[in-house]
């Protein structure tokens, strides 16, 4: 069980102080200057933290197996962080701009799940995205 709901766990403290951040992030600052520094901070503690979970330390062995998605998730990610600092300057709250996101991420995600995926569409799933898209309207008026 605990297997199961550390990383939940951690996924929730860890957005929960995302926001915070953020939302904090200073308006004057040009975004991606603030990615930069955000993105060379967060390299160096993965550095760290390879070398401290890893048992082989080869750090650059390991570079060759890397493939597109690595890349590719760098892109998204830095889509997501561009976009919940210009979220936030829009005039987004913290109490329902995550919830908005997220819930339409939900709904995204499981249509996606379906067509890509080949995961099955139950009912009650079918039903709760009706009711996550009745949220967002409710919450948004």
């Amino acid at each position: 069980m605990w297997n199961y709901l550390w990383p939940l766990l951690l996924v929730v403290g860890a957005n929960t102080l995302y926001n915070i951040f953020a939302k904090g992030t200073a308006e004057n600052v040009q975004p991606f200057a603030t990615l930069t520094v955000t993105y060379l901070t967060a390299a160096l503690v993965c550095l760290a933290l390879f070398f401290v979970t890893s048992e082989s330390k080869q750090f650059f062995s390991q570079l060759r197996n890397l493939n597109w998605n690595t890349f590719a998730l760098s892109a998204s990610i830095i889509g997501v962080e561009f976009g919940y600092i210009q979220f936030y300057r829009a005039g987004w709250t913290i109490s329902t701009g995550p919830m908005v996101a997220n819930t339409a991420l939900a709904c995204v995600l499981l249509i996606l799940g379906v067509l890509l995926y080949k995961e099955v569409l139950h009912l009650n799933q079918l039903l709760g995205m009706l009711l996550c898209v009745a949220g967002l309207v409710l919450i948004n008026h």
